[in-house]
């Protein structure tokens, strides 16, 4: 049985049993939402992804392109891979660096 987060997304079709999963588990989404591009998978449940956001130099009158980069959790209901496009939304700190987690993968 998949919980109502509250965000309007798709929920996952496969059940799972973990514990940090916003639709089967018992992490709360709260605050932001961010919107990025997966540049590395390479630890266990968890992902890099990176935003481009441009950034306005008043002084030069000119745009640059700024990145951000964040670690977010995977659930185990959630498949993604290098290149994909998520959204994640942020919840309670679940590592030292881990404070997002994956909410639907973007097509």
């Amino acid at each position: 049985m998949t919980k109502n987060i509250g965000l309007d997304v798709k929920a996952p079709t496969n059940e799972c049993h973990d514990v940090h999963c916003p639709f089967h588990g018992k992490l709360a989404v709260r605050g932001k939402l961010f919107d990025g591009k997966i540049t590395g998978d390479k630890a266990k449940q968890t992902v890099t992804l990176e935003k481009e956001a441009p950034v306005y130099f008043s002084k030069f009158k000119r745009y640059a392109r700024s990145t951000n980069t964040i670690h977010a959790h995977v659930p185990e209901c959630i498949s993604v891979s290098m290149g994909d496009h998520v959204l994640t939304a942020e919840c309670r700190p679940i590592a030292k660096s881990v404070s997002y987690v994956v909410v639907e993968v973007k097509q």
